[in-house]
């Protein structure tokens, strides 16, 4: 019985971490400002956890792809006025951030 329970778990837990994905993507972004709006803005589109590296420019999430995705995340981004490689930031939410978060807009590739 006890092996049954233990192959139990083991198949739960497997199932749970297949849901679970990191990944990482570039996002436009100058400060530390810009670092909570843009580590908010993938956690309010579902991401468990997101860090921006100022210096790098470079967001990692981690979330479950039975709740959101990638490109839920990535757009959510956008809409909050940072471009990354998939959306770029419309005019008017730029427009919206503080003078020290715009940036120019030269290093993110839209695929």
């Amino acid at each position: 019985m006890k092996k049954i329970i233990l192959a139990f778990l083991l198949f739960l837990s497997a199932e749970i971490s297949a849901q679970t994905k990191i990944t990482k993507f570039q996002v436009e972004g100058n400060c530390g400002m810009c670092k909570k709006n843009i580590e908010q803005a993938a956690v309010d589109a579902g991401a468990d956890k997101a860090i921006w590296n100022k210096k790098t420019k470079e967001l990692k999430i981690k979330f479950d792809a039975a709740k959101t995705s990638e490109d839920k995340i990535k757009k959510q981004i956008a809409e909050a006025g940072y471009s990354n490689p998939t959306y770029q930031a419309n005019d008017s939410a730029y427009q919206k951030l503080p003078e020290c978060c715009q940036y120019k807009s030269k290093n993110i590739k839209s695929h």
